[in-house]
Parts: structure tokens; C-alpha cells; sequence
């Protein structure tokens, strides 16, 4: 049956809406009708520039009350990117503050060319989850990597574990030319939650221009030329829908909670079409 756009849960992404503490996030979230946010909480890597969510525990309180006052959750903490020097015991600190704050997921990366240390390190961090009842999945980054879908689903199957899946990015999926035939080849358990946004339709494999875009002017669905209804129909129905639409320019003039529902509105028009 399909489902009821309405009814398909939102999460608001940090990049989204940068400008904002995690407190404003959930505000702003509960008042355009998302049902979740997502938590950042590491860049990349732990230890050096962390966010005060990680160090403030009385910030994670305020968090938490905040949260449940206004009917929201946390539906991922990011990000985890293993490279070849991680060591997944650093982790510990950002997965205990993920699970402090309720998460289900921890969004993770990958650019290690060692294939074999790539899937160990992958392999511990998804037993370092299960143990906090989260699940690790993959975000393919056509310049990682772990660059694509087909990339990923070979770390998936390498790795074995049960909480290792992948968040599909629309704007990743089209710039790694990842095809919809080879999603619905995949078993819809590894798919727990996807991002949603949209790009121009004319597009550069250079690094930078692609950076460029992904980190700042993502646009909003339905308004490029990336095939959303496709992917969309070639995805679980009903999974979690992150908003991950970073809008430098427009939020130049354009409020964040302006942005955010025009944002929610465009994603609802478009699951009306799915």
C-alpha cells in the first residue's frame, strides 16, 4: 500500500539549518513537522574540534528535555569516517553521547584503500554500536572511498553484521551514477533511512565543484534534475526521510525556519508522486 505522504517521518540534518544550536534544531523541527533531527557530533574524526554537544553534559540535558517537550528524536549521529589511521576505540566517546541522546543510527564513511583494514575497522565499529542498540550505515561519497552504491554493498556483505546497512544520499547516488537496477537488487533491510534534496541538473566529476555543491547549495526536491520519484520507488516505503539541503545562499535572506518549511513542503509534494 502506499503510504500517506504525510505520514512518512522527516528528520531535519544539521547542514540544513548550521546556523543553529541543537536546541534551536529541535525547535525548528517540531515546528515545521519533522518528527525527528540529526545529531552532529564528530566532523570526521574524535579528538580535535568537537562540538559542544560532545564535552557540555548540562547541554545535553537542556537537549534531551528539549526533545521530549516537543515530540522529537534523534534519528542519527554523525559522523563516523574511518580512514586508514582510525582507531575504532576512540569512538567510544562519540557512540556513548549518540546513545545518551537516543539515536537509532550512526552515519559512517569510509576512505581507507586498504580494503581488508577498512572492513576490520567497520567490522569493530558495528560491534561497538550493537552494544548501545545502534545501527552503522554506510553514506557512499563519490570522491571516498567508498564511493558508490556497489562499493558499499560489497563492504555490507564483507562485514556481516546484522546493524550494518546504508543511508543513501539522493545527491551522492546521482553524482556516483549509482543505478536504481542495482538498489532493487538489494535486500530492503540494509536501507533504514535515506537524505533527501536536489541538485541542478548539469554537473562537473571535478572534486571541488562537486564539494562545492554537496556542502552548500543543494536545492530543494523537485526542483533539479536528479530522479527522486525513482529512487524513491526503489527505496523501503515509509523509511525515515533526512533533509540534508544545505542552502548557503538562500540562507543569506531566508530564515532557517523558512528554509526548513519549504523544505518539508517540496519533500511532502514530492512523496505525493511516489
Amino acid at each position: 500500500m502506499k503510504p500517506d505522504p504525510a505520514a512518512v517521518p522527516l528528520s531535519l540534518s544539521y547542514h540544513t539549518v548550521p546556523e543553529l544550536s541543537p536546541l534551536e534544531t529541535a525547535r525548528v523541527a517540531a515546528e515545521t513537522g519533522c518528527r525527528h533531527i540529526g545529531a552532529r557530533l564528530l566532523g570526521g574524526q574524535p579528538g580535535s574540534d568537537l562540538p559542544p554537544i560532545m564535552t557540555d553534559p548540562t547541554l545535553r540535558r537542556e537537549l534531551r528535555r528539549c526533545l521530549t517537550d516537543n515530540g522529537i528524536s534523534v534519528l542519527d549521529a554523525n559522523t563516523a569516517r574511518l580512514i586508514s589511521s582510525t582507531d575504532i576505540a576512540a569512538f567510544r566517546p562519540f557512540l556513548e553521547v549518540a546513545a545518551e541522546l537516543g539515536a537509532r543510527h550512526v552515519m559512517a564513511s569510509g576512505d581507507d584503500p586498504d580494503e581488508a583494514r577498512l572492513t576490520a575497522n567497520f567490522t569493530a565499529l558495528c560491534d561497538e554500536a550493537a552494544a548501545f542498540g545502534m545501527t552503522v550505515d554506510i553514506e557512499f561519497v563519490p570522491w571516498l572511498t567508498i564511493s558508490s552504491l556497489v562499493v558499499a554493498a560489497r563492504l555490507v556483505r564483507a562485514v556481516n553484521r546484522d546493524n550494518l546497512g546504508i543511508a543513501v544520499d539522493a545527491l551522492h547516488f546521482d553524482r556516483s551514477r549509482s543505478r536504481l537496477s542495482d538498489l532493487a537488487a538489494l535486500p530492503a533491510p540494509w536501507f533504514r533511512y535515506a537524505q533527501i534534496c536536489d541538485a541542478p541538473t548539469a554537473w562537473s566529476d571535478d572534486r571541488d565543484a562537486q564539494l562545492h555543491v554537496a556542502t552548500t547549495e543543494r536545492l530543494l526536491p523537485g526542483v533539479g534534475g536528479i530522479d527522486l520519484v525513482g529512487l524513491l520507488r526503489h527505496l523501503p516505503s515509509g523509511i525515515p526521510l533526512a533533509l540534508e539541503i544545505p542552502t548557503a545562499k538562500l540562507a543569506r535572506t531566508v530564515p532557517a525556519r523558512e528554509r526548513v518549511a519549504r523544505a518539508v513542503a517540496a519533500t511532502r509534494r514530492l512523496l505525493s508522486q511516489v
